[in-house]
């Protein structure tokens, strides 16, 4: 990328983990002032006073930028990415089986606390809710080729963020302690319902409707 000029300010690249620390000092505030969609790298690099390769460098990625100011496991935004790259077979087990297998892991990953915080953090609801629906939500009604693709695409939010609320936070059972193969055996399924399956009834199609 032109942007990339790490030669130009070579004393930046001196302090790695201080300038690190500066651009996620950097982004943490402007993701707060602007959310996930108005935060650019550029904006981030300049705030932090560095080049903008630098950030590339640290983190990658815009998504690999967000993930690690919000404290997300490092691999998230690739497993994100593992999502899409079968096309639509399989999507919805491939979606189940990755939501679950960030989540399950020990310790419970910021991205579940931010989840926790969101329905009483004004801040957090509204970069969660950018995040998915930039990342997630917009790339799979994209995939589709029908009129109804956000709603479609809409569903399937309804259906992850239902799981990770009854397993991780109310701890709904059987939902809570049931495996990981199970909930994607039985969950995989509904979700590619939502996305692939025949579109709903219409009430003029319902029996009794007279049509």
């Amino acid at each position: 990328m032109t942007e990339h000029s790490p030669s130009a300010r070579p004393g930046r690249w001196r302090s790695g983990a201080e300038s690190r620390q500066r651009i996620l000092e950097a982004a943490r505030a402007l993701f707060r002032e602007h959310g996930y969609g108005g935060t650019t790298v550029r904006a981030v690099a300049a705030q932090a006073e560095v080049d903008p390769a630098m950030v590339f460098y640290f983190f990658k990625t815009k998504q690999g930028l967000f993930a690690a100011a919000t404290e997300m496991p490092p691999h998230l935004p690739s497993a994100i990415e593992s999502i899409f790259t079968g096309g639509l077979d399989g999507v919805g087990e491939r979606i189940i089986r990755t939501l679950l297998e960030n989540l399950d892991k020990p310790g419970r990953t910021p991205l579940m606390m931010l989840t926790r915080s969101a329905p009483t953090h004004e801040v957090s609801e509204a970069l969660l809710r950018e995040f998915i629906d930039r990342e997630i939500t917009s790339r799979l009604a994209a995939m589709l080729d029908t009129p109804d693709a956000a709603l479609r695409a809409g569903m399937v939010n309804v259906q992850i963020l239902g799981l990770a609320v009854a397993r991780y936070i109310v701890r709904l059972e059987p939902i809570a302690s049931a495996s990981a193969d199970e909930l994607v055996a039985s969950l995989g399924p509904v979700v590619q319902q939502c996305l692939t399956g025949q579109g709903a009834t219409t009430a003029t199609d319902t029996p009794g409707s007279g049509r």
